[in-house]
């Protein structure tokens, strides 16, 4: 086996040094893998196995000392033994020291120290290429064949999600988890979201809004370019002063006016056609933006997307879209605050069973109700005319209106679901999942069970008279969410009796 050199553990005191430890060992570990892996693409012949594993990061207790109980994360739930693996300290630098820096804060001085080394678990080569390397397509079938003899390659064994689902259980002697997702499981949602969205993982913020409808992004587009255009001043829109970049698909960078060009902006070009959930970013230097992706129509997209930014631990997201109303009260262009869910979406029922209970977080909902009132200047009575807090039903069956019989619309019914759209209770459910904050702010553009159908010149024109409304509603939330507190929007709520130690 051709390795790095080894290293043993170190403890530290301090979160900062603990980091560096962790980007050593990260770093020659992703350097033995390229200097091999290039060497074999040269032609050099190998006559042993190449391997290198990511770091890890431990902690120690024997004390049953409790936390500060208002705490939801930062701190292990007893004494044990705790580990995980890491991965990519260049994207995850500023969450890892802050993991770290809660960890010995909430466990006392002294008390207990931070414990890096390598891993048993080898980083796939795939894992290992840079953003723009594509090195296998310059091989030959026979030498990428040879690949698996040489190298480690992804094994979806060490990537369930068991310790988010809250099945996994450590065999005896083994160290607890000590955060919801191991590296392999991060890397490879690192990868997918590249494909996915066709923006690299970097540009991600930390505030995501999910939109079912192209009308929303060229919304976004259009805000974000404005910005762009716009030196700060005194006369920004709250927190607008702050967005110093727009990135779209192809990692394509526009700069604010007055920023500087970075290195690498100009290797960005738009993609010959747009990946299926492309994202933009509006992006703030803090990492607080906000990014939009469309997830097209469907809970298999909401899933897939939501299961792999939910790696990046953004602090929330939402789902802005376009339902149907189920209340002949309601009039098209309402709103609906969701407070429950009826998940009929079926993508999730074994990650999380239809028995658990999807709460709605305080913080997500007032400020969005907030947000509504703000961009309508509409307030108490009138603002009710136009919002309403109810139950939102997601399916899985976009012509639910053709079933036989009346049994889709007697389910409603006793739910008291007064909207019915194809994602949010996924994109909820996948946020209590992942212990991401989460929240959902629909439009109603039809009325199936009154008559009131989308027709297509009536469609548009609703879309565009509406949509502008929507979007900067949920800007607004945002920015009531970040002013609100970063850490008072990870809910307790969102954390089990037995919880892992990292947000």
């Amino acid at each position: 086996m051709l390795t790095p050199q080894y290293t043993p553990s170190v403890h530290f005191d301090d979160p900062d040094a603990a980091f560096e430890q962790v980007r050593a060992l990260y770093d020659r570990s992703i350097g033995h893998l390229h200097d091999a892996l290039q060497r074999f693409v040269a032609g050099e012949d190998f006559h042993e196995r190449i391997r290198a594993c990511y770091p890890f990061v431990r902690i120690h207790t024997d004390s049953f000392m409790r936390a500060d109980s208002r705490l939801s994360y930062g701190f292990v739930a007893g004494p044990g033994t705790y580990e995980t693996t890491v991965t990519r300290p260049d994207l995850f630098e500023s969450y890892y020291r802050e993991q770290f820096r809660l960890l010995l804060k909430n466990h006392g001085a002294g008390h207990v120290q931070i414990e890096v080394g390598t891993s048993l678990q080898p980083i796939p080569v795939h894992f290992s290429f840079g953003e723009n390397e594509h090195i296998e397509g310059s091989m030959p079938p026979g030498r990428r064949r040879l690949m698996r003899d040489l190298f480690d390659l992804p094994d979806l064994a060490a990537m369930d999600d068991g310790i988010a689902n809250g099945t996994w259980e450590p065999p005896p002697g083994e160290a607890k988890p000590l955060s919801l997702f191991t590296a392999p499981r991060v890397d490879y949602s690192l990868q997918r979201l590249r494909h996915y969205t066709g923006t690299s993982p970097a540009h991600f913020q930390n505030f995501v809004l999910f939109t079912n409808y192209q009308f929303y992004i060229d919304e976004f587009i259009k805000l974000g370019h404005e910005i762009m255009n716009q030196a700060p001043d005194a006369g920004d829109a709250p927190d607008e002063g702050h967005y110093i970049a727009f990135v779209e698909p192809g990692n394509v960078i526009t700069r604010r006016v007055g920023q500087s060009v970075q290195p690498g902006d100009d290797l960005g070009a738009p993609p010959p056609r747009l990946p299926q959930m492309p994202a933009y970013h509006l992006v703030r230097a803090d990492g607080n933006g906000i990014t939009m992706v469309n997830i097209g129509v469907g809970p298999a997209n909401a899933k897939t997307i939501t299961d792999h930014v939910a790696v990046l631990r953004p602090h929330a997201w939402l789902m802005l879209g376009h339902c149907a109303g189920l209340r002949n009260t309601q009039e098209l262009g309402d709103y609906v605050l969701a407070h429950g869910y009826v998940r009929e979406d079926h993508v999730l029922d074994e990650d999380l069973p239809l028995w658990v209970p999807l709460p709605a977080l305080s913080e997500i909902q007032l400020a969005l109700e907030h947000a509504v009132a703000d961009v309508t200047r509409l307030t108490g009575h009138e603002l009710k005319r136009i919002l309403r807090t109810g139950t939102v039903a997601s399916t899985d069956n976009r012509n639910w209106e053709l079933l036989p019989g009346s049994t889709a619309v007697r389910r409603f019914s006793q739910s008291r679901a007064v909207a019915l759209d194809m994602e949010s209770a996924t994109i909820a459910a996948n946020g209590f999942r992942f212990r991401v904050p989460y929240g959902t702010l629909l439009c109603v553009s039809d009325k199936p069970l009154h008559g009131e159908i989308k027709l297509p010149g009536m469609a548009n024109h609703f879309y565009r008279a509406r949509v502008d409304q929507h979007l900067r509603i949920g800007l607004r939330a945002v920015e009531l969410l970040r002013r609100h507190g970063l850490n008072k929007l990870h809910s307790r709520k969102l954390r089990s009796f037995a919880e892992v130690a990292f947000q």
